[in-house]
């Protein structure tokens, strides 16, 4: 299993562009995966909407149950 330690060693061993590239490549990807985690999300939540899971709130509802958790 590569460590972040071993990782980090591998990467410094790149030169001074190709470590700029990873670094971009990585921030693209991470945004990209998170964006897949929103979608998917609000496909469940659309889902148990529809079932009759959640009901709608009003936005003084809404803030009032944000601020109880």
């Amino acid at each position: 299993m590569t460590t972040i330690d071993k990782a980090l060693d591998t990467i410094m061993k790149l030169d001074f562009y190709s470590r700029e590239m990873l670094l971009d490549i990585l921030k693209k990807r991470i945004i990209e995966e998170r964006r897949n985690d929103i979608a998917k999300n609000a496909r469940i939540g659309k889902k148990e909407f529809t079932k009759g899971k959640y009901k709608p709130l009003s936005s003084e509802e809404g803030i009032h149950h944000l601020r109880s958790l």
